[in-house]
């Protein structure tokens, strides 16, 4: 399956009540799945091809689960939510068309009336917003879980799975179901790679992404083997989910889903408890759409979570929000869009002393000094490629150093390393010149092919957001590579031989 779900039999069972709950279960008895009795047959195959479009990826379009879909959604998200105390709202729910036939529409939050800065567009009841607080019961047992082991978003993930068993017996399934139609989409409808497949993932090739995508997934199966932490150390919590343990209730791959959609909506609350920092909010994201210059945020007040609009609107426009300062490969890897504007865009660039240099021990000494580490890394901001190629050099220029008096002069002189001579100062931006042009010859395209590709209205969405991803990364590359020439254009005498460097640094590809 590719779509981020949280999926589960809609078998409800007889031990829960419709309302909101901690998260628990009974520590350490394994409780058999029972099968459904000859009589209840029929109604589970209803039941079943009602949930198609949540349970069997790529059937929505029969007209049974269309009409099931358009009955089940009679009552929205919005309409629950006034029902169990949300104030009045300045927002609407509408609807953005897939990219993908077999799915349905994307919702997003508009403005329901023109806004102006500083109104307050909803005010979520802390009722409404799932938290780990209200997940265990227990704001202690929610600390000792997340600061061992498991993330927040794992026991999230986890709490609204268990959630997703009892169907319409659970308080949560109109949030649930809201969660389900959005399949972990951003609001360009696209999923976070890692529900790509492995054809899809080569859209990433060149770019250190694709590494940091198979790196989160090692990071999810890790969690995934820890699942059952919390089944033991809840202790009596769990009383009232009479489940298997989580490893058996439920595959890696549903696990996967429902971290990834998690990922999708959780919002980071300032000034809060431990226990309380994640949360997810009915009318949040993915229902808001992101945007890294947008300085309006999700806060907590009081017993609420609101939001302030930072812009004016127009009724029926889209309320974006910020994203924190992320660059946009966290962007595409958590939320499955690229931002062009983003300021918080960066690369990163790792840089270590050699080890086998005979002055490593002095060098690395200098580098702590100023601030830096044997193993450093780098990080290349957009439109401040300049500034830190200039950071870099006094780093890099260590390696090259072989003479000892040379050495002890840099070891009493304070702050960072000058250039020490013409030629050494060009063999330093050689070497980082021949860095990020190896780094740019990684990628299968040229930032032209890219460019030419985006054009392309029917461009599939997902190679769309990756070419756009590529493209911004090569641009920083080479704004690098027009810095390294400006200073090389600075030497002396910039036809001047590179001085040999047994032990020049490493710079990781």
């Amino acid at each position: 399956m590719d779509v981020a779900h949280l999926l589960g039999p809609c078998v409800s069972s007889p031990f829960l009540s419709p309302s909101p709950r901690p998260f628990s279960g009974l520590p350490g008895l394994r409780i058999q799945r029972r099968r459904a009795p000859f009589r209840t047959t029929r109604r589970l195959n209803q039941c079943l091809a009602c949930g198609a479009d949540t349970l069997v990826a790529g059937s929505e379009g029969s007209s049974q689960a269309l009409r099931c879909e358009k009955a089940a959604e009679a009552g929205d998200l919005k309409s629950w939510l006034h029902r169990h105390g949300l104030p009045p709202c300045k927002v609407v729910l509408k609807e953005r068309h897939s990219h993908d036939g077999k799915h349905r529409p994307i919702h997003y939050v508009a403005a329901s009336e023109n806004l102006q800065a500083g109104d307050v567009a909803y005010l979520v009841p802390n009722s409404l917003v799932v938290t780990l607080d209200r997940v265990l019961g227990n704001e202690t047992i929610a600390e000792l879980l997340t600061t061992n082991k498991l993330s927040e978003l794992a026991c999230l993930a986890l709490y609204l799975m268990y959630e997703k068993k009892q169907g319409k017996k659970s308080f949560w399934y109109p949030f649930i179901r809201e969660l389900d139609r959005q399949r972990g989409r951003g609001q360009v409808a696209v999923e976070s790679p890692l529900l790509w497949s492995e054809s899809e993932l080569a859209y990433l090739d060149g770019s250190h992404t694709r590494a940091e995508v198979l790196e989160r997934e090692e990071g999810i199966k890790r969690e995934y083997n820890e699942l059952d932490t919390v089944w033991f150390m809840a202790g009596s919590l769990f009383k009232q989910y009479p489940f298997d343990i989580p490893t058996e209730a439920f595959p890696y791959e549903i696990f996967k889903q429902a971290f990834v959609a998690v990922q999708s909506c959780v919002v980071h609350l300032q000034n809060v408890s431990l226990a309380r920092r994640f949360a997810l909010v009915p009318l949040g994201p993915p229902l808001l759409a992101y945007k890294s210059n947008c300085k309006a945020m999700l806060t907590a007040v009081d017993d609420a979570v609101q939001l302030v609009v930072d812009r004016p609107y127009k009724a029926g426009e889209p309320i974006v929000v910020w994203c924190g300062p992320q660059p946009n490969s966290r962007l595409l890897l958590n939320y499955g869009f690229v931002d062009e504007d983003n300021p918080y865009d960066r690369i990163v660039i790792e840089a270590s002393l050699n080890t086998e240099d005979p002055q490593y021990q002095e060098k690395r000494m200098v580098a702590q000094r100023n601030g830096k580490l044997a193993v450093q890394v780098f990080h290349v901001y957009v439109g401040r490629e300049k500034e830190a190629i200039s950071e870099m050099l006094p780093y890099l220029r260590l390696g090259y150093i072989s003479d000892t008096a040379e050495m002890n002069s840099v070891i009493s002189s304070q702050g960072p390393t000058c250039p020490l001579s013409p030629c050494m100062e060009r063999a330093v931006l050689d070497q980082l010149a021949a860095y990020f042009e190896a780094r740019l010859a990684a990628y299968p395209t040229t930032l032209s092919e890219d460019e030419a590709m985006l054009a392309d209205c029917n461009l599939n969405p997902k190679k769309q957001v990756a070419v756009q991803l590529v493209k911004l990364e090569k641009k920083i590359l080479h704004a690098c590579l027009r810095a390294i020439f400006d200073f090389t254009d600075q030497l002396p005498d910039n036809t001047i031989s590179p001085c040999p460097a047994p032990f020049a640094p490493h710079l990781k590809f």
